[in-house]
């Protein structure tokens, strides 16, 4: 397929190496920013565009991946003169609805990863999810999913949203966890580094266990003396509010059920 990527950024820059990795002709790049738009299509070997006014009215495909935000504003903009033309966003938590009027073919592929830049990921292993507005579009995104993936479903826009929110929750809110236990041993000169195998443990006992399963420490113990004694050790707030908070919510699910 012919294919214009609408956007530049670390998902956008992913996806559309994914896509030429499977012999998917890349037409175009768009971003606002000149030198984000001739970075990544300096990788495809494709042209850069800055204006959605000089993006190709007649691709096979358009997909916008950029903020969830811009979406709405960006398909609208879109001048797509194919009537055969599929228009496509990539985000978790916008419904398909967002395409409307661009094209009478919409769709939805999102891939349920965390994604950077600089980072190679094997799309192979991403769960792709799909929403399209017709037979057609679903035949098309469909397809394109299974090209990259091993794992596709379809998912509307209401169980989609929920599947990002989980995503919110088991990457980027445990990716910030990483983070808050940086701080806390940055000062001591230690590296965060030394954290990986354990990290990495963590990580292998949910493919044979559920997270309750797997959950162990002080928490779950509700080991308050323990508790206290490294409440006191943190000075930031927020951090204490974020501790009490995590405590309270891993003693109750481990109770429940």
């Amino acid at each position: 397929m012919r294919i214009v990527m609408i956007g530049s950024g670390n998902l956008a820059t992913q996806l559309s190496l994914a896509l030429k990795a499977v012999g998917e002709d890349v037409l175009q790049v768009f971003s606002p920013t000149a030198d984000h738009a001739m970075r990544l299509a300096a990788l495809l070997g494709c042209e850069a565009v800055t204006s959605l006014a000089d993006v190709a009215g007649d691709a096979d495909m358009y997909v916008i991946s950029v903020r969830d935000d811009a979406v709405c504003d960006v398909a609208r903009s879109l001048r797509v003169h194919n009537a055969d033309s599929v228009v496509v966003h990539t985000a978790g938590s916008v419904p398909l609805s967002a395409l409307d009027g661009s094209s009478p073919h919409t769709a939805v592929l999102y891939p349920m990863q965390t994604f950077s830049r600089e980072r190679r990921v094997d799309f192979r292993r991403v769960p792709c999810f799909v929403e399209a507005s017709d037979p057609y579009a679903m035949s098309i995104v469909d397809s394109l999913a299974r090209c990259l993936s091993d794992t596709v479903g379809e998912a509307d826009s209401a169980r989609r949203r929920k599947l990002h929110l989980a995503a919110v929750f088991a990457c980027n809110m445990s990716n910030h966890c990483y983070r808050l236990a940086e701080r806390i041993v940055e000062d001591e000169g230690f590296s965060f580094r030394l954290f990986a195998p354990l990290i990495e443990e963590t990580a292998k006992k949910i493919k044979c266990m559920s997270p309750r399963q797997a959950q162990t420490g002080p928490m779950v113990r509700n080991d308050v003396s323990v508790m206290n004694a490294q409440l006191e050790m943190l000075d930031d707030p927020y951090m204490r509010d974020i501790y009490r908070l995590m405590a309270e919510s891993i003693y109750r699910d481990s109770r429940e059920g």
